[in-house]
């Protein structure tokens, strides 16, 4: 065997879904069932489950190598241990999740690689992926759903495999599954549903895998053509696409490959070119940018250029092009200033302009304008007083003019200069100093021609030149007194806002329903934050930090990758997205942080009351249950006594009947102290939450009928369900004992009376009733039977309540949720 995989390379069967839970896992591991049925040597590689019981059940049966553990930190780690497989040399191997990155000390980094290794020695490998993994949608799926997918593969790498199944799910059913809890634990079912699975993200989701499956089948039918040599005929007659995409090493570079990446897989899986255009210095080269997008590149499957140009990139970046017989030519828009598009134009509208046949594609991103990033400095007064400034720098040096040549005889020259300082000054006053210029230059150009002799001809003597002078340094120094009197105040108004914030901040965090998510919310909400969470160190998580609050999505496990990281202390730090902070707005935020620690203090001691208190409430109800207890375990081990007793006794003659009936109490009494201790362990059991259901669709019919063949003697039960009533969401096992211990119950105290047992659908769910007969008061308690019975009742989303009968006797309601009727079987 190890010589014929040799000759051949392995072959991949991925199953794609389009977000987790839609089956990918239990569709993989329900092929391999069918091939070991077949005959074939499988073995499972890894396969996460993530604590699913359906996947769980069809894990079992499929034999497993054994994980490698690696010790990362203190924490050990399980990955899929290669060498183990190869030794084993099975037919197939299962490998979930390919897109994994292994724990570093492995041989390789990511999974996909480990699967390359198995292919390479001829063992068949199925495997699962999600679309929003597939590297040329990584942006995409962030844009769509908020939350970056930081484990990544190939699309060629993909495209390669022998065979892609798309596991498919409507939207609506991945909803429904989630909240049933088939995917997530229960404290995350309610974030995820209103964020990464909102009914639009996973539309777009779906339809996304779609077109990608699409685009792979073509690739398919070309490579089989190939091998076939039969490359068939374009009707269109165009030629073979060639796509060439331009990148300068700045942070939009990876959304303008990932971008051209698609174009070329819509274009027919066109070849994909990228190049670097390098000026002739050296100079303008980020660091550390070009191996990230070699690897980029190589990931989306492009070749990667670098190309020595002129001071003409654009020139440069066509004539890379055409020597390319590039058909499609992907650019990212300009990132210059406007006056430098204005001066020089920009480098897309030059390509566009002399690109010749090569269409051109100007991708769009978030850093297309640098005017952010080189802001002059902002004047503090507000634009309708700078509006008002320029109109009266228009208008009342000319108002001034015309006072001085009206009363020029009266005022004289000195005067008409006193005027146009004070023009200046008032001006200075409203807009600030570039009003207060122009109005100080104009002022003194009027002077000079219409009012200082000799009129209408300007007159550069050094009186002239001081009264312009004086008005420019007059404009100054109002200016600085404005503009210091504006930031002040703007500092004030900035001061009164921050301990506003504050104060609603802190009555926040003292509100009575849940602070701390609150707190989150407003933060997010003053501050413009796509996400917000407060992170806490654990040593119990492999990268060191938990979420303890989570607002949105932030795309980040630690500290150190967070956009925004504000410490609170050193083992909790307050992280979100949503861009820069403006230095005071940091400030502000650690202090959130500060209320948001303490949100955090106050929930936990709340939690900690409520538990103490459900506690101290408990026991009481605990000591009487004990109490019970203790005369149920009184009552047969008195009976086990004095029936043993009479067997040892040698002065007591005993017929054969007699002893066979002493026989069968002791044994009888045994029974019941075995169901005493039963229930006392699943009463423990239930108090630690140790009871985890597995609910499904199951018919009380058939639970009754299971139920009463674990009792014996059944004559004194009366059945009466319709065969209409509908399947309920339960555990078959937990539900059988709760109806075996109602029932035992009622038969011990019902005597020699019937129990019946009927069924009826209510709006809050489907109930069974068990009635039993006998006068009011006259029953013997089972208060431990029925409270494990309503243990379990409660742990499968149930009640169960006990009345009772009008007539007599008691009736006990088991009630849980109907079971929809359409539900999805499959786990992934």
């Amino acid at each position: 065997m190890p010589k014929e995989r040799t000759r051949r390379r392995g072959r991949l069967r991925i199953y794609l879904g389009c977000a987790p839970g839609v089956g990918k896992t239990y569709a993989m591991l329900g092929e391999a069932h069918r091939r070991v049925e077949r005959g074939t040597d499988v073995v499972t590689g890894i396969v996460e489950t993530h604590g699913r019981a359906q996947t769980d059940a069809v894990l079992a049966g499929l034999e497993v190598v054994p994980r490698r553990v690696i010790n990362y930190r203190g924490t050990e780690l399980t990955e899929l241990d290669v060498p183990a497989v190869l030794a084993r040399e099975p037919a197939v191997v299962l490998v979930d999740e390919l897109a994994h990155t292994n724990a570093p000390g492995s041989k390789h980094e990511k999974r996909w690689q480990d699967i390359d290794e198995l292919l390479a020695a001829g063992i068949d490998v199925l495997s699962t992926v999600n679309v929003q993994h597939l590297e040329s949608l990584n942006d995409v799926v962030q844009k769509i759903t908020g939350v970056r997918q930081r484990e990544t593969v190939p699309d060629d790498w993909v495209r390669e495999a022998d065979q892609i199944e798309l596991v498919d799910i409507t939207p609506e059913a991945l909803r429904q599954r989630m909240a049933q809890g088939h995917i997530y634990r229960p404290e995350k079912i309610d974030a995820a549903l209103s964020h990464y699975f909102k009914p639009v993200n996973l539309v777009a989701l779906r339809e996304m895998a779609l077109l990608w499956v699409a685009g792979a089948g073509d690739d398919a039918t070309r490579r089989y053509r190939a091998e076939a040599e039969q490359p068939g005929r374009d009707d269109s007659g165009a030629e073979e696409e060639r796509v060439v995409v331009a990148v300068t090493g700045g942070p939009e570079s990876e959304t303008v490959i990932r971008r051209a990446a698609r174009i070329a897989q819509r274009a027919g899986d066109a070849d994909l070119l990228c190049v670097h255009i390098l000026r002739p210095d050296g100079l303008g080269v980020a660091p550390h940018a070009l191996p990230k997008l070699r690897r980029l590149a190589d990931d989306v499957g492009a070749s990667f250029h670098t190309v020595v140009g002129g001071d003409e990139v654009p020139a440069a970046l066509l004539d890379f092009a055409r020597g390319a017989n590039a058909t499609q030519l992907v650019l990212g828009t300009s990132r210059r200033s406007r006056l430098a598009r204005l001066l020089r134009g920009s480098i897309g509208a030059i390509v566009v302009r002399d690109c010749g046949p090569i269409d051109v594609h100007l991708v769009t991103h978030t850093e297309g304008d640098v005017r952010a990033r080189r802001r002059p400095r902002r004047s503090p007064l507000p634009a309708r007083r700078r509006v008002l400034g320029w109109l009266l720098a228009f208008l009342l040096p000319t108002v001034a003019t015309a006072a001085g040549m009206t009363f020029g005889g009266v005022l004289g020259l000195p005067s008409d200069v006193v005027l146009f300082l004070a023009v200046t000054v008032v001006v200075a006053l409203v807009g600030g100093l570039r009003p207060a210029l122009f109005a100080a230059a104009a002022g003194g150009l009027m002077l000079n021609y219409l009012l200082t002799p000799p009129i209408f001809a300007f007159t550069l003597d050094r009186g002239s030149l001081i009264a312009l002078g004086a008005m420019v340094a007059v404009a100054i120094a109002v200016d600085l007194v404005v503009d210091t009197a504006a930031r002040r105040a703007e500092q004030a108004n900035r001061a009164r806002t921050e301990a506003a914030l504050l104060a609603s901040f802190a009555r926040t965090s003292f509100s009575p329903a849940d602070p701390l998510r609150q707190l989150l919310e407003k933060t997010a909400e003053v501050f413009a934050l796509s996400s917000v969470a407060l992170l806490e160190r654990s040593d119990e998580e492999p990268d060191g930090w938990i979420y303890v609050a989570c607002l949105g999505s932030p795309d980040c496990v630690r500290p150190e990758d967070a956009e925004i990281d504000v410490e609170v202390d050193d083992d909790h730090h307050l992280v979100g997205t949503g861009g820069p902070l403006a230095a005071a707005d940091r400030r502000l935020l650690e202090t959130v942080g500060g209320q948001a620690l303490l949100a955090l203090r106050g929930n936990r001691m709340a939690e900690e009351a409520v538990e103490a208190r459900r506690q101290a409430e408990g026991n009481p109800a605990r000591a009487a249950l004990l109490a019970g207890v203790g005369d149920d375990l009184r009552a047969p081990l008195a009976a086990i006594k004095t029936a043993t007793s009479s067997l040892r006794d040698p002065d007591l003659t005993l017929s054969g009947d007699d002893e066979t009936e002493l026989a069968a109490t002791v044994e009888e009494s045994a029974d019941r102290l075995t169901k005493l201790v039963d229930d006392l362990l699943d009463s423990s059991r239930i108090a630690a939450g140790a009871i985890n259901p597995a609910p499904r669709p199951i018919g009380y019919g058939e639970v009754v009928a299971l139920a009463l063949t674990g009792l014996g003697d059944t004559r004194r039960v009366a059945v009466e369900l319709d065969e209409t009533l509908p399947h309920v969401l339960g555990d078959p096992g937990l539900l059988e004992r709760v109806v075996g211990n109602v029932v035992r119950g009622a038969l011990r105290r019902a005597g020699g009376g019937a129990v019946v047992v009927r069924g009826g659908a209510r709006e809050d769910g489907v109930r069974l009733e068990i009635t039993e007969p006998g006068p009011e008061g006259d029953q013997e308690t089972d208060e431990l039977g029925l409270a494990v019975a309503r243990g379990l009742t409660a742990a499968m989303g149930g009640t169960l309540t006990a009345d009772r009968h009008p007539g007599g006797g008691r009736i006990v309601v088991i009630c849980l949720p109907a079971a929809l009727p359409a539900r999805a079987d499959a786990a992934g």
